[in-house]
């Protein structure tokens, strides 16, 4: 499968932004998808995930209740809506994909190109 992500930009503080992974040769429905992100001089760390039923998400402690992941099965697509936006928000956010029970960043065998938001203050 081939992920495409859209939708980063630089907002202020507060703000929101909803990123989008499209994705081609594959269905969405069939794999588990997520995002992860990284900063300038930090680690790749989880952002959030969807499981294939599409009825099970988590979230990193520090965007739950900001971020929310869905996902449009007639558009192939899942979206990252990011809401209350902090600076240390500010990354490079990546679309992921696996077939199995991915874990770690490393487990994910499929990866979009990434999308940068920057977070003003």
């Amino acid at each position: 499968v081939q992920l495409q992500a859209s939708g980063g930009g630089l907002v202020q503080a507060g703000g929101s932004l909803r990123l989008s992974c499209a994705a081609s040769g594959g269905t969405v429905s069939s794999y588990r998808m997520g995002w992860f992100r990284q900063a300038p001089g930090k680690e790749r760390e989880f952002v959030a995930v969807i499981r294939r039923s599409g009825s099970t998400t988590y979230y990193r402690d520090s965007v739950k209740g900001r971020f929310y992941i869905s996902r449009n099965n007639a558009k192939n697509t899942v979206y990252l809506q990011m809401n209350s936006l902090k600076p240390d928000d500010t990354a490079v956010y990546y679309c992921v994909a696996d077939r199995g029970s991915p874990v770690t960043a490393n487990d994910y065998e499929y990866w979009g190109q990434g999308t940068q938001v920057t977070v003003s203050s």
